[in-house]
């Protein structure tokens, strides 16, 4: 898919931030290339945009000039870690520079008496919680890409993961930054410390902000102890609504999972698919506890299972071993690509409602899916009431794209009038833009735009994303 937009540069403007590229890094870490450039243009969303340029930085003093570069030449500037967001946020619909943080991979500092890394924007998140484990740590943001999405990236769209539920996602696991904004000046923001209270909180504005108001090139993470002991219940629903209703249970009283993840009926399917033995059952709970000390894991057990249990629920094992909690596991984090298998079109959007109207969404979901007539998939973080809604579709019949667009903006609407917001994870993007005016009243989006105008003045950082077009 070719994103909306196409670069603006004139000849001029080229042939400048050309100059400027070459003037400021080696031959090797510029790319101009159409060829190379093609690579750099798109993300998991499957959209796409030709940038003019790709830059890849070594250092935090290369993209300061960089971002200075563009400033000076007006030209559009997007950061990108490894292209694994679903939203187009690291698509350069404005053409420009892209700027990649590949080369910008190294854990700097690991200090862990202090709970604390100091960590480059473009080291693998796999790599970081393997470093991380000699020392009985990790870093508790744990998305399905794990393995091959970036840290900066992680940073840009505030990811969380199953693990969030207990633990919290970027947002709540970043001590400190270093940042280039788009005035093109170097910000340093808090510290190695778990606890702060000394002026504005400007790393949790910057965390989230999807590249638009500055750009990452350092970051201070929190970092928490490995659990010693840890086990997972499964358990198996009539239906979709009896698991949500339990959901609302488990999260309302006192033991916290470590993570609670929904599955309906056709992720069951798609489980049992991939070789989990699971007799047949209208939804799923994963429900997991983390604790130091046998009694102290037991007794959380006895808690959740509890209160798991309730109408329509079919029953409640504990994995029986390491091996079926890492198959159970697998499994879900499998369920995204494998829906591609179902129907070749997918929507998916992770929509976010308070717990307790978990229920309420997976009601109107349902609902919505007989009214288009299609299948709708959902999965997800049920403990944050961060549900991946996914609809199924064939792009190639246009009465089923037509009727796949009208059911997400009816899953949009139910999310909002639940309380809810348009993301939970992913961020918004180019993908939900459009929606920021129906999620937030004017006078807040006139704030956001003046934070924006105030780090990025001239509008250079990531533009046409996440926030909309004015009227």
């Amino acid at each position: 898919m070719v994103s909306d937009g196409a670069t603006a540069l004139t000849q001029a403007q080229r042939s400048a931030l050309e100059g400027g590229l070459r003037g400021l890094l080696d031959a090797g870490d510029i790319s101009l290339d159409p060829s190379e450039r093609l690579a750099y243009g798109y993300d998991n969303s499957r959209r796409h945009a030709l940038p003019d340029a790709v830059a890849f930085p070594r250092d935090a003093g290369q993209v300061l000039e960089l971002v200075r570069l563009c400033r000076r030449l007006r030209v559009p500037l997007t950061a990108r870690g490894r292209g694994t967001n679903t939203t187009g946020a690291s698509v350069p619909v404005a053409g420009g520079l892209v700027l990649g943080f590949e080369r910008m991979a190294r854990l700097l500092e690991l200090r862990a008496g202090d709970r604390a890394a100091v960590v480059q924007p473009g080291l693998l998140n796999g790599e970081l919680q393997l470093a991380l484990q000699p020392e009985g740590l990790f870093w508790p943001p744990d998305p399905t890409s794990a393995p091959y999405c970036s840290i900066g990236g992680n940073l840009a769209c505030n990811a969380g993961g199953p693990r969030a539920v207990k633990y919290g996602a970027s947002r709540d696991n970043v001590l400190g930054l270093s940042a280039v904004t788009g005035a093109g000046e170097l910000v340093t923001i808090g510290a190695a410390t778990s606890k702060s209270s000394s002026g504005y909180d400007l790393s949790r504005l910057i965390v989230g902000s999807e590249g638009t108001l500055a750009l990452i090139v350092e970051a201070t993470l929190k970092l928490t102890p490995l659990a010693l002991m840890r086990r997972v219940l499964r358990a198996l629903y009539r239906d979709a609504g009896s698991a949500a209703a339990a959901v609302a249970r488990i999260m309302s009283q006192p033991a916290t999972p470590s993570m609670l993840e929904f599955l309906d009926a056709r992720c069951l399917a798609l489980v049992r698919a991939a070789g989990v033995d699971l007799p047949a059952a209208g939804a799923m709970l994963l429900v997991e506890a983390d604790e130091a000390t046998a009694v102290a894991l037991d007794a959380a057990l006895a808690a959740l299972r509890a209160a798991a249990d309730g109408d329509g629920c079919l029953g409640i094992e504990l994995a029986r071993d390491d091996g079926e909690r890492e198959r159970l596991w697998a499994a879900r984090k499998a369920l995204s690509p494998a829906l591609r298998t179902i129907a070749p079109g997918k929507i998916n959007e992770d929509v976010v409602v308070p717990v307790s109207r978990i229920p309420a969404l997976v009601d109107a979901v349902a609902m919505i899916a007989r009214e288009a007539a299609l299948e709708i998939v959902c999965f997800g973080h049920a403990g944050n009431g961060n549900l991946h809604v996914n609809i199924l579709f064939d792009p190639a019949d246009p009465a089923q794209q037509a009727r796949a667009d009208r059911a997400l903006g009816h899953v949009f609407e139910a999310t909002l009038s639940l309380g809810g917001l348009l993301s939970g994870e992913h961020g918004i993007g180019l993908a939900k833009r459009g929606w920021m005016t129906r999620a937030f009243d004017p006078a807040t989006l006139a704030a956001m735009r003046a934070v924006k105008r105030a780090l990025d003045p001239n509008g250079i950082l990531n533009p046409g994303k996440l926030l909309p077009d004015l009227p």
